[in-house]
């Protein structure tokens, strides 16, 4: 019988230096200072709170605090429901942000449109903006956030990072 190691998150753990030690220590850096800005549509709001809770603590991930300006954010975070009314104004507040930007798309609604398949409601924000991340459920449930961040932590770390 084989012994698998389980692995915990520590973000006190220092890189792993690979061929390019700049954008090791960059990556490493910047995946625990993640600044979100929530826009929040619907009922997916109500488990983002939850997420954002002392129970689960976000906050170890370095998502703590959302920003409330794009400006000052480099992770959109689509929760909920978005119609077509909508769509122009999630461009525009995507299209605001400073790169580099991460989006995460957060429920069924904001991914493919839910159970909503009408004339109204956009059919995953993919169509208007690049998602990085999918996060599944309606609502999704706060270990399936947490595994998201943990995702778009290794995307942030492996992407090659530029300085100037």
């Amino acid at each position: 019988m084989e012994i698998k190691e389980q692995v915990r998150f520590d973000p006190y753990v220092p890189p792993k230096l690979g061929d390019n030690i700049v954008d090791s220590i960059v990556g490493w850096g910047r995946k625990y200072s993640i600044f979100m800005y929530p826009f929040v549509t619907a009922c997916c709001g109500m488990e983002y709170m939850s997420v954002a809770s002392s129970h689960y603590d976000i906050d170890r991930f370095g998502a703590g605090l959302p920003r409330f300006s794009p400006r000052m954010a480099d992770v959109l975070m689509v929760v909920g429901t978005v119609n077509h009314k909508l769509a122009p104004i999630l461009k525009r507040i995507y299209d605001q942000m400073c790169e580099p930007k991460w989006v995460i798309s957060f429920g069924a609604c904001a991914s493919v449109g839910g159970p909503y398949d009408n004339y109204a409601v956009l059919q995953g924000i993919d169509r208007i903006i690049p998602v990085d991340i999918y996060i599944p459920g309606c609502p999704p449930r706060p270990e399936a956030v947490l595994d998201g961040l943990m995702k778009l932590h290794k995307k942030i770390q492996n992407q090659k990072h530029e300085l100037f």
